[in-house]
């Protein structure tokens, strides 16, 4: 009787474990990306990884693994019926090859790889190759499906949304400063297409710079409207809208909206990946209800202070505000790839002409960084705070850590301001 007690009490301790283990993982193909070539395919919510007709790109996911151990891994598609396809999948290494075979009306097969080996705990890449001919379609790819002792709490982003996570950082004023003007310098150390380094923030702008393609980088500089139009700024009153005060030379101004609204200006300028550039905001409160926000760039081949744009911005009459800096991937195809900018030698002038060194700077990120996408964190690297987001990398800051830097105790040599040409 003892016996049999005993073996029915272990069984039960043992029979969570072993339904956590058999508990079958399905990340939908909307969540995975095409490399090399991210647009190599189509990718959506409603019918996963289509068109996918090239032998030479492949169909990637990534997980991150607490355990290791065995797992068997399988692909969900739909292909014709009658028509096959061979595919393989590499995982930690190891490539499995099989054949789906299609039974049309939409149906979907699997396609079986088996089992793989996970020996090391953190991110894996689940690598789909077509072992087609190029131009044969592969079939629609509709999910990846994972199950077996190393998948016990893995972690996969199950969302559509692909971007890597946003993260910030918020600087602390000490309390009865008046900022008229924020300075921060920004080096990128990684350049993915879609990545937007913000240098200056407050709380009417932001202020930086984006690499919008291979052959395209600006600096950017916006102010928002008053009022609480969030998309269209046809919608917003002309009492409510800030208005140009001037620009540099080669800067496009214009309207921004879908993110609040406001003026939106920036200079097309091949900015260098691992050179440190330079911003400066600056605040000049015109009367009780006005402010000037004004923009300016150090120019590394023209050696000296651009202005990018001038606005006055109504409603308003305060100075610099929530100071911040932040990183943030504007285009999901290209999740996956990693972005890392330091940003340095943060300091604000008060109306006064004084300088004073800000060398605290708190962590956060935006909700895709909450339980989407753990690969976000930042840091302090040679006397620098940096960020870092997306790659799959493993490196985690909880929100709304602080970090500390070493005071340089050297001000910007900001003499002299170039002042607001017409319009």
């Amino acid at each position: 009787m003892k016996l049999r007690f005993f073996i029915l009490t272990a069984f039960t301790c043992i029979q969570p474990a072993i339904a956590a283990f058999a508990e079958e993982h399905k990340i939908p193909a909307f969540t995975a990306y095409m490399l090399p070539n991210p647009e190599s395919a189509r990718i959506s919510e409603e019918r996963g990884v289509t068109k996918w007709i090239d032998a030479t790109q492949t169909v990637n996911w990534y997980g991150r693994f607490k355990s290791t151990g065995e797992l068997t891994a399988k692909v969900e598609l739909r292909l014709p019926a009658g028509v096959t396809s061979q595919l393989q999948l590499t995982v930690d290494g190891k490539s499995h090859k099989t054949t789906a075979t299609g039974k049309g009306n939409d149906q979907l097969v699997t396609a079986d790889f088996s089992q793989f080996e996970i020996s090391d705990a953190g991110y894996q890449t689940f690598e789909l190759e077509s072992l087609n001919d190029t131009g044969k379609p592969v079939g629609e790819i509709a999910a990846l499906i994972l199950d077996g002792p190393a998948t016990a709490n893995v972690h996969f982003n199950l969302k559509e949304r692909r971007n890597a996570a946003s993260v910030h950082l918020a600087y602390p004023v000490p309390a009865g400063n008046d900022v008229e003007a924020f300075y921060c310098e920004v080096t990128a150390v990684e350049d993915p297409t879609t990545t937007f380094y913000m240098a200056c923030g407050w709380h009417r702008g932001y202020f930086g710079m984006q690499v919008n393609s291979p052959a395209e980088r600006r600096i950017i500089f916006s102010v928002w409207d008053s009022g609480n139009e969030g998309i269209d700024r046809k919608k917003v009153a002309d009492e409510d809208r800030v208005q140009l005060n001037g620009k540099g030379e080669g800067v496009y101004s214009g309207d921004f909206g879908n993110e609040g609204t406001g003026g939106h200006s920036h200079l097309k300028y091949m900015w260098k990946t691992g050179e440190k550039q330079r911003f400066i905001v600056t605040a000049e409160p015109t009367d009780k209800t006005h402010t000037d926000f004004s923009g300016y760039w150090f120019h590394s081949e023209h050696k000296k202070w651009m202005l990018i744009s001038s606005w006055r911005a109504p409603k308003e009459g305060e100075r610099l505000q929530g100071l911040h800096s932040f990183s943030e991937n504007f285009g999901g195809n290209n999740g996956h790839l990693l972005r890392k900018a330091r940003y340095a030698n943060q300091w604000i002038r008060t109306p006064n002409g004084a300088w004073q060194e800000l060398t605290t700077a708190k962590f956060s990120h935006d909700s895709t960084g909450k339980s989407d996408r753990f690969d976000r964190f930042m840091g302090v690297e040679d006397g620098e705070f940096f960020l870092s987001h997306g790659g799959f990398v493993d490196g985690y800051t909880e929100f709304g850590t602080p970090f500390e830097r070493a005071a340089t105790k050297a001000p910007p040599d900001v003499f002299e301001l170039p002042k607001a040409s017409p319009k």
